[in-house]
């Protein structure tokens, strides 16, 4: 689940001990999301998918870290175990019971928090054949998270990955969304910095430096139009895009190391 940008404030640098147990919350969301894979096909609904994550997350014994978020703007607390954000939706998606359809893309995002430490990743999936245009959007997606956590490694500049991830995304005619952003994790979902998927010059103050020891989730969320959203409808939650062009989003929670990256939700 994303953070909507703001201010940095403290970051909270973690034990090699505490890095562990993220790694235990993000491989269960990795296996929550390897399940739900195996299910996404026409005329499965997004609600069925919440229930799997939902069994899933009960059977481990960990918390669901999405249901009953309180979100100021909102009309009630989130009320599922995943968001599930069909086509030009987003992010924050409700899950439901209208069936998806051939040509469809759903993003799913899982969050769990498993012996008191946190995990949040997110995929976009293909239902049935989709276009090129829509194959092209889920690449340049998942390209983008793979490239930052290529280049992630201590002591550099955030605004240095984030300004590579802007430009492949733009250079291949896709919008990079503004208004929320990837985060900090820990034993909270949300916790400092936030973590931008562009580079803004009046934002500057909120860069930061890699630090061995930080985790963060980094999540880039693209449009294949212009990269305005709002919400969808007076609960404030699910966010679309503005002009209703289709949206991918991919996720993976990471920690910095002395030497490089270790990707926490990778299985």
């Amino acid at each position: 689940m994303n953070h909507m940008k703001a201010s940095a404030s403290r970051i909270i640098i973690k034990s090699p001990r505490e890095i562990e147990l993220m790694r235990a919350a993000g491989r269960l969301v990795h296996e929550i999301l390897d399940e739900i894979a195996e299910h996404v096909r026409p005329g499965v609904t997004t609600r069925e998918l919440d229930q799997i994550a939902e069994r899933r997350i009960r059977d481990a014994g960990a918390q669901a870290l999405f249901k009953g978020v309180v979100n100021p703007q909102a009309r009630f607390p989130f009320p599922a175990s995943i968001c599930s954000s069909v086509n030009d939706e987003v992010v924050h998606g409700i899950p439901d019971d209208r069936p998806l359809r051939e040509g469809d893309i759903v993003s799913v995002d899982c969050g769990v928090r498993l012996n008191g430490y946190c995990g949040d990743a997110a995929r976009t999936f293909a239902v049935g054949k989709i276009s090129g245009q829509a194959r092209l959007l889920l690449e340049t997606t998942r390209g983008a998270l793979e490239l930052a956590i290529r280049d992630m490694r201590p002591h550099i500049r955030w605004s240095s990955i984030a300004r590579k991830m802007q430009k492949y995304v733009e250079s291949r005619g896709f919008g990079v969304v503004r208004e929320f952003v990837g985060h900090g994790i820990g034993r909270e979902m949300h916790e400092e910095p936030k973590v931008p998927n562009y580079v803004d010059r009046r934002e500057q103050s909120a860069d930061f430096e890699l630090l061995p020891g930080m985790t963060l989730a980094i999540e880039p969320m693209v449009t294949a139009g212009k990269p305005g959203v709002k919400f969808r409808d007076r609960n404030r939650w699910s966010v679309v895009t503005q002009d209703g062009s289709l949206a991918a989003h991919f996720e993976h929670d990471v920690a910095i190391t002395d030497d490089g990256v270790l990707v926490l939700s990778a299985g």
